[in-house]
């Protein structure tokens, strides 16, 4: 039952995960992976698409409503003018970085769009970005879950002498 369900809508779930929490929904989908559920590469392509969405969607929302989104939340006005104080310096450099920085993930796609940033240029960086991010991650994951398999595996071996 679990696993129809993974293959009928484990991608799916994959990019709404993304809109959410990224970092664990991709983990997530790298398990699956390892398990044989899904394909890490189909993985990495669907994490791509669903945290570039979701970066976009920030970044338009930014654009339109900025102040007001940051005005409902004390922690992301604190954040956003973080943000902006680091965005007058070098936009391209942040619009690149920003994901791999905690606590910048939702608020910096906020604060570019209130900067009035070109649209095309951030979709370009950001393209790039989240492409680096997605593969990097998932494979990174995909590959050390296959090593801590392995010796957990070797280690299983030795447990009934080491008992």
């Amino acid at each position: 039952m679990f696993e129809n369900l993974l293959h009928q809508f484990g991608y799916l779930a994959l990019v709404l995960g993304t809109f959410v929490e990224g970092e664990a929904t991709v983990l997530l989908g790298a398990y699956f992976a390892l398990q044989g559920y899904l394909k890490i590469e189909w993985v990495a392509f669907f994490a791509f698409c669903g945290t570039l969405a979701t970066d976009q969607w920030w970044y338009f929302l930014g654009r339109r409503h900025g102040r007001r989104i940051l005005a409902k939340k004390p922690s992301w006005q604190a954040a956003g003018d973080k943000a902006l104080h680091h965005l007058r310096r070098n936009t391209d450099l942040w619009v690149l970085c920003f994901r791999f920085i905690y606590g910048m993930r939702m608020v910096m796609p906020i604060a570019i769009g209130m900067t009035g940033y070109s649209w095309r240029r951030y979709l370009l960086l950001d393209s790039i970005a989240v492409a680096v991010w997605s593969i990097g991650i998932s494979y990174a994951a995909y590959h050390l879950g296959s090593a801590l398999q392995s010796v957990l595996g070797d280690l299983r071996r030795y447990e009934f002498y080491v008992l």
